[in-house]
């Protein structure tokens, strides 16, 4: 995912919990705000719960590439949080995609529908 679609600082991580609101599935728990860019940008958290070192970097690559093809088509003002629970460890790359749309939808960020796989 490219530079300017990355939240890293801990402040901004902290001002979309704050300041926005919360939407959850059984996988993932996403916090949305808007931001004043015209960019989308996304943070992802993997707490140790969900495994160890191997596992949370996998599930955050699965899920960095599930969200880098689906950029085109989701809103540019919004800072996302997605917050990984326990379930993904085990988890493809089809069923988090499957996850991860179910619940962009539930939100609704796409303002095109990118197409199924």
């Amino acid at each position: 995912m490219q530079r300017q679609h990355r939240l890293r600082k801990k402040r901004d991580f902290s001002r979309v919990f704050r300041g926005g609101n919360s939407i959850a599935n059984r996988q993932f728990v996403l916090y949305i705000k808007r931001n004043r860019s015209s960019e989308l940008r996304l943070g992802i958290s993997v707490s140790k719960k969900v495994g160890n070192a191997v596992t949370r970097n996998r599930v955050k690559r699965l899920v960095k590439e599930v969200v880098r093809a689906w950029i085109p088509s989701l809103q540019p003002d919004v800072d996302l949080v997605l917050i990984a629970r326990n379930p993904t460890a085990n988890m493809g790359y089809h069923e988090i995609k499957s996850s991860i749309r179910h619940l962009f939808q539930k939100a609704g960020l796409f303002h095109s529908i990118p197409e199924q796989e």
